[in-house]
């Protein structure tokens, strides 16, 4: 798979409403993933809020979502995530895209199998880099 690119939306606590919305709109595959159903306690969030939600559109498109703590009101919160299957290239987009930005967690392998990481640019823009691993 090549390297995609789309956006995530932060919310708190509507996430599941939102995409449920979204899917009921637009059509596709919703798939959801809560905090209570991730092994790592210390990722925060409320049990039952969304950890990841990922709508598939017909079309090819993705949305893609999560409630946290910091996600703002109405979907305020909206980060660009590359995301796919080659640790290695996403690990150099990594580096390249946060040199002189903000590196809020590094680009290392996460609970659920696949690599991460967050950081804002030198510009402001909020990112996630996320794959290379057992992603879903």
């Amino acid at each position: 798979m090549a390297v995609k690119v789309t956006t995530y939306i932060g919310f708190s606590g509507d996430a599941e409403e939102a995409l449920t919305l979204y899917h009921d709109v637009l059509g596709g595959t919703l798939n959801l993933t809560r905090y209570e159903d991730m092994p790592a306690v210390e990722m925060g969030g409320e049990p039952n809020w969304v950890m990841h939600g990922q709508l598939e559109l017909p079309g090819g498109a993705t949305i893609m979502a999560a409630d946290s703590t910091d996600g703002g009101s109405g979907g305020s919160r909206i980060d660009v995530i590359l995301y796919g299957d080659d640790s290695d290239e996403l690990r150099r987009a990594f580096e390249g895209l946060s040199d002189g930005g903000e590196v809020t967690m590094p680009f290392a392998e996460a609970p659920w199998g696949a690599h991460f990481g967050q950081f804002t640019d030198r510009f402001g823009v909020g990112w996630m880099i996320e794959g290379g691993g057992e992603q879903g």
